[in-house]
């Protein structure tokens, strides 16, 4: 004997299975993105097939294709994911020191050490700038650091008379060195010593910032205050 369903009924089993729903499908996607991970870190983006995620993933094509466009739009994803992680892992640790100069060198450690972990390494600093090309990727390297990197150099620089352009170019350069930094950490044989030795170089150039915050002449700070040779 069939049971009549009354619209009543229907819509309350519609709404049992909306979650359950939900639940699969967010289980999905979580699959299919630390997998990937694993796989990018593991064999790089171009030696890494779809096939191999879904079937570490245990999800079908249809799957995933439900959820991403492609390889490339997954691959997005799980940088997107890496970077987030990465910038929150800074700012943990930048938030609790008050003290200009200490949020720098805190920054800076923290960013070094992240440049170090095998996954960031291989993802974001080596994968990501062929797979997503050079534009996307400093696009999305800017919208993930660069405000970080902006306050850092505003702090330092937060008893400079200098003018807002002038403050922008030191966060934008600033921001290149770091950039740079990375990349060195990242593609070196020994990444402990390249990064002992960027940090270095980069307290160098921050000792200078912090010298024109404590100035109302930064050129002079800059310089020195040397007065030139006499003949």
């Amino acid at each position: 004997m069939l049971t009549r369903m009354t619209p009543r009924k229907v819509l309350r089993a519609a709404a049992r299975a909306t979650p359950r729903r939900q639940e699969y499908s967010s289980a999905t996607r979580k699959s299919l993105l630390e997998n990937a991970t694993r796989l990018f870190t593991e064999r790089g983006y171009a030696g890494t097939s779809l096939d191999e995620i879904v079937r570490a993933a245990r999800v079908t094509k249809g799957a995933l294709y439900h959820h991403y466009g492609g390889k490339l739009d997954l691959f997005e994803d799980v940088f997107e994911r890496e970077q987030k992680n990465a910038s929150k892992s800074i700012s943990k640790a930048v938030r609790k020191e008050k003290d200009p100069w200490v949020r720098a060198q805190t920054a800076l450690q923290a960013f070094l050490d992240v440049c170090q972990e095998p996954t960031y390494r291989r993802i974001v600093m080596q994968e990501a700038p062929v797979a997503l090309g050079p534009e996307r990727f400093q696009e999305a390297e800017h919208s993930s650091t660069y405000g970080l990197v902006q306050q850092i150099v505003a702090d330092l620089l937060k008893d400079a008379e200098i003018d807002d352009e002038l403050r922008e170019t030191f966060a934008y350069v600033f921001f290149g060195a770091m950039r740079t930094a990375g990349a060195f950490v990242a593609d070196a044989e020994d990444a402990e010593r390249a990064s002992t030795n960027v940090q270095v170089v980069i307290l160098s150039v921050l000792t200078g910032l912090r010298r024109i915050g404590a100035t109302n002449d930064p050129v002079a700070a800059a310089l020195g205050d040397s007065e030139p040779p006499q003949d």
